[in-house]
């Protein structure tokens, strides 16, 4: 394997196989690309079909003696972990701002959210109980025991690689279940990193395994068809998502997805526009935009419309774009080319509809994959970013002129993520957020995630949650056990 150092010296680069790091086997490496400069970070091994062989065995090797293991050791290993992940809070933060351009202040927040999971699933994981009592016709005595689903395949995606992963191994972990994680090609290291410091917390050789690949469907697909592995966790789009559900279908492997969103964010006559503000410069531009969470369709009432457009443009307007690393900079780039591009080509489409743009617009010279924060006002709902994930920093708004209207505009979507709503009058927020036909509701706030708050969609937004009591039962299992009352 090419021997080009990570960003922060002693990551690792190779693949994490049952307790050990090794080259891929076919000798194959692929790069890591810094977006902020499109050179080359470093190499990273480049799996193949015959690596997630040999990890998928680890995992149902291991599974057995882990599924044993006692709660609170599974509980003490994540609390280990989630202390070693604070303790490392400014190398992970350079690690993950070097691989996929966030900047430092926004990754050092992801990796303290990231740990928060660790600790929330350490304690979860002494938590899962069971049931005993009499059957109604008083014959049998029933027994319900609560057991790890099995050997999982983890699919991360590359906008918040080190939340995300820890999202899904921290439930994990704390079930009982073995699993093999394979991060977005875009942003290995952050996945490989927390195997390290998971391995140093003690996690027992062959619980989590680690394939990274720019060949996702040679390596994911056998594994989901192979009958091996019983559960599938993935975060990322939609069209994905069916495919790997269409997959899993052959073994009936069970599944839990948080996939695409479009939210609405709805400002009410009766808001408070510096509230609203706030919330829109947190929904619309973390992560740069790049969030299944971000704000995508802006509905604001006509009457406080162009005061509230004004009052974004000239806020979003205010930040400094750069390099994740500099000082000061509030905006970094987007994930690669591809993605700057679609963010060009839908702003271009909006502006031909008859949009105007109060700020922004314009791809600035130079390299890295850099885009303004953008504000477009008067946007035609037939515009394409009206019906596709924008994944940028552009803020499209169009104005309603009514309750009723509004909701039906913002209900008229596939996907059903998160919607944003803000108003002053408790009725109204009552009455409109039950009627959203979303997951989740952001009301007078743009931060819904939480690691003690379930997170996930509804329609063609995903299955299953995310998170709070209800994430780890995503991997257990119920079984019943009848004996006679003698």
């Amino acid at each position: 394997m090419t021997d080009t150092p990570s960003p922060v010296p002693g990551t690792p680069t190779r693949l994490f196989i049952g307790g050990a790091w090794a080259d891929a086997a076919e000798g194959a490496v692929m790069p890591v690309d810094d977006p902020a400069t499109g050179e080359i970070l470093c190499h990273v091994a480049d799996a193949g079909p015959e690596d997630a062989r040999l990890a998928e065995d680890a995992a149902v090797q291991a599974q057995e003696q882990w599924a044993r293991t006692a709660p609170r050791a599974r509980s003490e290993i994540l609390r280990r972990a989630y202390e070693t992940v604070l303790d490392r809070t400014d190398e992970l933060a350079l690690l993950m701002t070097s691989e996929m351009g966030k900047p430092l202040a926004e990754a050092r927040g992801e990796v303290a959210y990231a740990a928060e999971f660790f600790r929330w699933f350490s304690e979860e994981a002494v938590r899962i109980d069971g049931g005993y009592g009499l059957l109604p016709d008083g014959r049998n005595r029933m027994l319900v025991s609560r057991r790890p689903v099995g050997p999982c395949l983890l699919i991360t995606p590359w906008n918040f690689p080190l939340a995300m992963g820890a999202r899904k191994i921290g439930p994990a972990i704390a079930a009982g279940c073995t699993m093999v994680l394979k991060p977005a090609p875009q942003t290995p290291l952050s996945g490989l990193a927390l195997a390290a410091i998971l391995q140093e917390a003690g996690l027992p050789d062959g619980v989590l395994n680690v394939v990274t690949t720019s060949r996702a469907g040679e390596v994911c697909e056998p594994l989901l068809r192979g009958g091996r592995i019983r559960k599938l966790s993935f975060t990322g789009s939609t069209a994905v998502g069916r495919l790997l559900l269409a997959q899993c279908a052959d073994t009936v492997v069970r599944t839990s997805m948080e996939l695409g969103g479009n939210a609405p964010f709805i400002v009410f006559d009766d808001a408070d526009l510096d509230t609203a503000v706030d919330g829109a410069m947190v929904a619309k531009m973390r992560n740069m935009g790049e969030a299944c969470t971000a704000a995508n369709r802006f509905f604001a009432h006509r009457s406080v419309a162009g005061e509230f457009g004004r009052r974004l443009a000239e806020r979003m307007g205010a930040l400094v774009v750069g390099p994740g690393t500099r000082e000061g900079v509030d905006v970094g780039p987007l994930i690669d080319a591809a993605g700057r591009a679609k963010v060009e080509d839908l702003v271009s489409d909006a502006v031909e509809r008859g949009a105007r743009v109060l700020v922004g617009g314009r791809t600035p010279d130079g390299p890295g994959c850099f885009y303004p924060p953008t504000v477009l006002t008067d946007v035609s709902p037939d515009s394409r970013l009206m019906a596709t994930e924008i994944f940028g920093p552009v803020a499209a708004i169009l104005t309603f002129d009514d309750e009723e209207e509004v909701v039906r505009r913002a209900n008229d979507t596939p996907w059903g993520l998160v919607g944003y709503l803000f108003t002053e009058g408790l009725d109204r927020a009552l009455r409109v957020g039950e009627r959203l036909e979303v997951g989740m509701v952001g009301l007078n706030t743009g931060l819904v995630s939480n690691p003690a708050a379930p997170f996930g969609g509804v329609k063609q937004s995903g299955l299953g949650r995310e998170g709070g009591t209800v994430g780890i039962e995503e991997f257990l299992e119920y079984q019943y056990l009848a004996t006679p009352a003698r």
